[in-house]
Formats: structure tokens, C-alpha cells, sequence
């Protein structure tokens, strides 16, 4: 039973993967129109928390500190989108996605060591360093570059947010389905008065448009992607789910090249082969990872 759990957990962070590689880029066209960042968010958990309102009734208020709410729900909630928005607004996808998730291994093992006491081999320490050697590639210099140093900074600051989320949930022991209630309902209520103060630009995107970044980004991302987070959290922890993330750059800069034009160089492909390469050997091993390097090779000869 434990090992199919496993399975599924593994299923949920594949999911993972491609739902927060598919938010970024649209959250990257989003920013191409006249919607605001605080539009965007607005809308995500809005949305969010009217589809598990009926959950409200029966929920156990008690279950959690108030702390706790606040820790999960703002290190997915509006700190983190505001960031990912505001970054995305100088830095292309395909760099937004390193830099948020290419950090999550690092943050995500440091976390582990110094609030879980979680070791592990040397070797799965070389896999998250070539991991995060390969998204920096990826990145190349043009992050660091002055006009985007701010959106550098603030890429950053959502990958350290939500490493905090992450910790939260396995710390708590914050099962998935409190964390479909505690995001919405934590960033409507404190987002709220913010969003107000601000100017919108509603009225000059078309219905169709709305509706596109309401269900992707208030559903399949803030209630199916967080509960398969918060699933594989508890099955595989905090450092194999944040392994899992870091492979969403290399998801995002296809998606990148296909939707928003925005083209492949010689490095990032070189940093796809690398997170790749990463991820086998943290997963299964050295040997096994060449084993199955060197069976691909065959069957592309034949």
C-alpha cells in the first residue's frame, strides 16, 4: 500500500510539473495585456475560494494555529504571486522558471537539514548541485543584468516564500485538504483591502480571456496543483518534491518556445540535459541512471 501511495505521489508531482510550467507561461502572456499583477491575483484566489466554499461549513477551524494558516496560505498566496508577477514582467518564462523552481532543491534541502535533521548521500548532494548548475546555465548572465536585477531579486524572494509553504505543510503535518481552504480564504481576506486601493484593468480584457486565467490559474493551479504538492509533501518530502519543481523550467522553456516565441539557445538546452541528468541520478542512482543513459543511446542507433 505504501509503495502505491508512492506511485502516486510520483503521478501528482509529474502533474505538478506541467501545471506550474503551464501557469507561468500564461501568467508570463498575462503580463503582455493590459492586466495587472494584482489583477491576476485577485482573480486566482477569488475564484479559488468560491469553488471550496461549501468546504467552509464543515471545516475544523481549530485544526490549525493561526500561524500555521498564515504560513501556508501566504507562501503560495499573494507574496508569492505578486513576486512571480512583478519578476515576470522584465524576465522571459524560461528564466522565470529557473529562477523560482531552479532554487526550490537548494532552499529545500537546507530546510530539510536544519528543521527535519534530514541527511542524505553524497551523491544525492551532487545530483541537486548539477540540478541548480544546470538551471543557472539556463538562466545564462542576462538575469543579473541592472534592468533585470528587479526581477531577479523578486523571483527569488517567491522561490524562498514558497520553500516556507512547502516546510509548513510537512512541518504541520497540513493535509491537502486544509491547504484548498487556508490559500483562498487567507489571500481574499488580507489581499482584499490591498486590491481595492489599486487600479484595475478588468474591463479592458475580454470575457473568454477572464475566464481562461480564472480556471487555470483560481482551479486547476490553486486547488488541483496544491493538493497534488501537498499529496506528494507528505509521501516523498520536502526535498524529492522540490526536485520535482526544479524540473518545471526545463517544461516552461519549451512551453516558452511554442506559445510565446520566445527561442532556445544552445545553453538552455544544454541545462535541460543537465536537470535531466539530475534528477535521474537523485532518483535512481549513478549506476542506474547510465544504465538507462546508455539504452536510450542504443535504441536511438537502431
Amino acid at each position: 500500500m505504501q509503495k502505491y501511495k508512492k506511485v502516486i505521489a510520483c503521478c501528482a508531482g509529474v502533474a505538478v510539473i506541467f501545471i506550474w510550467a503551464g501557469w507561468i507561461t500564461l501568467s508570463r502572456y498575462g503580463m503582455k495585456t493590459p492586466l495587472t499583477p494584482s489583477d491576476l491575483t485577485m482573480l486566482r484566489y477569488a475564484t479559488a475560494l468560491c469553488f471550496v466554499s461549501p468546504l467552509l461549513l464543515w471545516y475544523d477551524w481549530k485544526k490549525h494555529s493561526l500561524s500555521q494558516w498564515l504560513v501556508v496560505g501566504l507562501g503560495v498566496g499573494f507574496p508569492y504571486t505578486l513576486l512571480s508577477f512583478y519578476g515576470l514582467k522584465t524576465i522571459g518564462a524560461a528564466h522565470a522558471g529557473v529562477l523560482v523552481n531552479g532554487m526550490l532543491p537548494v532552499l529545500g534541502t537546507i530546510a530539510a537539514y536544519f528543521i527535519f535533521s534530514q541527511k542524505i548521500s553524497y551523491l544525492k548532494y551532487l545530483a541537486i548541485i548539477l540540478i541548480f548548475v544546470s538551471n543557472a546555465m539556463m538562466a545564462g548572465g542576462d538575469v543579473v543584468r541592472p534592468e533585470m536585477l528587479g526581477g531577479f531579486l523578486m523571483l527569488v524572494g517567491a522561490a524562498v516564500v514558497y520553500t516556507a509553504h512547502m516546510t509548513g505543510i510537512r512541518l504541520w503535518n497540513v493535509h491537502f485538504k486544509d491547504v484548498i481552504v487556508m490559500v483562498p480564504l487567507v489571500n481574499v481576506v488580507l489581499f482584499l483591502p490591498f486590491f481595492l486601493l489599486q487600479p484595475t484593468s478588468f474591463d479592458q480584457i475580454k470575457i473568454s480571456e477572464l475566464a481562461v486565467h480564472a480556471v487555470y490559474q483560481g482551479i486547476v493551479v490553486n486547488i488541483v496543483a496544491l493538493m497534488c504538492v501537498a499529496y506528494a509533501i507528505h509521501h516523498l518530502g520536502t526535498i524529492v518534491v522540490s526536485l520535482f519543481m526544479s524540473f518545471v523550467p526545463v517544461v516552461t522553456a519549451v512551453f516558452g518556445w511554442i506559445f510565446l516565441e520566445e527561442n532556445l539557445n544552445g545553453m538552455q538546452l544544454l541545462g535541460i540535459a543537465g536537470c535531466t541528468t539530475g534528477l535521474l541520478i537523485y532518483g535512481l542512482g549513478a549506476a542506474d541512471s547510465l544504465r538507462l543513459l546508455l539504452r536510450a543511446i542504443r535504441s536511438g542507433r537502431r
